[in-house]
């Protein structure tokens, strides 16, 4: 989990704060020591963390203390808003050009991650603005990336554009045409990697930028780069003039150093965030939020979105329906794991809800949501329907099936009967005159 390590400390320095009742100058200087630790050890540039001690000292000892909060939470409040402001203040979203296409150039080193993130962006964007986007191949240099943004693209059903070993400034101008014969209103161009002080592969982008007159040019940051990311982020944007940064791998990286460096030492807003191995594993990046999650307040509104985006509201209704006229069956019990499934792993979500990084290290067994679907899907239509006819012979059959044991079959089937009792206990306050409360359905 990204900022884990930063998180840990952060929160037990805070502790001490909030233990005590008032806080003198010697207090907070002593707390922001080491919270200054905390960060360099986050790998968080050096002049970005003396520049943040030294704001959040400076309003630390001279704020005064609301009437609602002890002196430990007002410096908790302090840190939060700094952090935010760290990070760009508020979420930056993307530019959309005003006259079709929008062009969108991936810039970044080798292996940032750049031509899976491309799909995921594409996909991302085809979701939740409606958009039709077109892939492009200009990365003629590493063996296979071609192919690799072909598959990413055959996987997500997007398009691909390329030209073999052609000249990428020609590709990425063949693609306009492309993309107007496809009728797509967005290009996504996925370039070389190249190392910041390679003068002539910079060059070549330069030339692509000339070309294309992208409406964003994003680069693309491998979170796990530490304070080389700084480095690498002012050279390409002195370049290229970048309008905005992807950390991907963000989910691999307990420090999470660059997050906290980059938009500050840039000035340019970090927009998107690669949380995952997933084509899926992407979000916006809400400065905001993620101070929130640093600080063990959790992301509430993260959460929600991600439930929004993997629930059918059609399937919830009928679900809560089932539940009132408890009609609840195998088959629903299947398609509710899955759908959480959708939402990523149970540590990740946890981490989203305040307080909810201390689970961070309880061990969550993944894997028992594949054995459930293969004991269900090794059962009859009927049976999943109605498993009160699940005998001893038929559980025998169901576990040859799916390849457990017996007792696997026996434990999944007590966990659906407790599942339905507690339903039932739920629907029971929707029956009429039941403690006042009814449900309306």
């Amino acid at each position: 989990m990204a900022f884990e390590g930063l998180s840990e400390k952060l929160q037990s320095v805070f502790k001490k704060l909030t233990g005590r009742g008032k806080l003198n100058e010697k207090d907070i200087k002593e707390a922001m020591r080491e919270v200054k630790l905390a960060l360099l050890e986050a790998d968080v540039n050096f002049l970005v963390v003396k520049s943040f001690i030294k704001t959040v000292s400076e309003r630390c000892v001279g704020a005064e203390v609301l009437e609602s909060l002890t002196p430990g939470q007002q410096v908790i409040k302090i840190v939060n808003e700094e952090l935010t402001a760290l990070m760009g203040g508020g979420q930056t979203k993307l530019n959309f050009a005003p006259k079709p296409p929008t062009i969108i150039m991936l810039v970044g080193l080798q292996g940032a991650g750049k031509t899976t993130m491309c799909g995921k962006l594409g996909a991302y964007l085809k979701k939740q603005y409606s958009r039709s986007p077109l892939l492009v191949g200009c990365d003629i240099y590493r063996p296979a990336a071609i192919r690799q943004l072909q598959v990413v693209g055959e996987k997500l059903g997007l398009p691909v554009f390329e030209r073999g070993q052609s000249d990428p400034v020609e590709t990425a101008l063949l693609s306009l045409k492309e993309a107007e014969r496809r009728a797509c209103d967005l290009i996504i161009v996925d370039t070389a990697g190249r190392l910041h002080i390679d003068e002539e592969m910079m060059d070549e982008l330069v030339r692509l930028k000339a070309a294309l007159n992208p409406t964003e040019i994003l680069l693309t940051v491998d979170a796990m780069t530490g304070q080389d990311a700084v480095n690498v982020a002012k050279t390409f944007d002195e370049k290229l003039d970048i309008t905005g940064v992807i950390l991907t791998k963000l989910d691999g990286d307990t420090r999470g150093g660059a997050a906290l460096s980059v938009r500050s030492v840039t000035g340019k807003p970090i927009k998107f965030s690669g949380v995952g191995e997933k084509l899926t594993d992407i979000e916006p990046f809400h400065p905001d939020r993620m101070a929130s999650r640093i600080l063990g307040m959790g992301d509430v509104l993260s959460l929600i979105e991600k439930a929004q985006a993997s629930f059918d509201e059609k399937q919830a209704a009928e679900l809560a329906k089932k539940m009132v006229q408890n009609r609840f069956t195998l088959e629903d019990f299947l398609s509710q794991m899955q759908q959480m499934k959708n939402m990523g792993s149970m540590q990740d979500l946890l981490a989203m809800l305040p307080g909810g990084n201390k689970l961070a290290n309880i061990e969550f067994d993944e894997k028992a949501l594949s054995r459930t679907e293969a004991i269900i899907l090794s059962m009859t239509k009927e049976e999943r329907e109605n498993p009160d006819i699940i005998n001893g012979s038929r559980r025998k059959r169901i576990a040859r099936g799916c390849g457990l044991q017996i007792q696997d079959v026996n434990r999944l089937l007590n966990q659906f009967e407790q599942t339905k009792k507690l339903m039932k206990q739920f629907s029971g306050f929707g029956k009429k005159g039941k403690k006042g409360f009814r449900l309306p359905f």
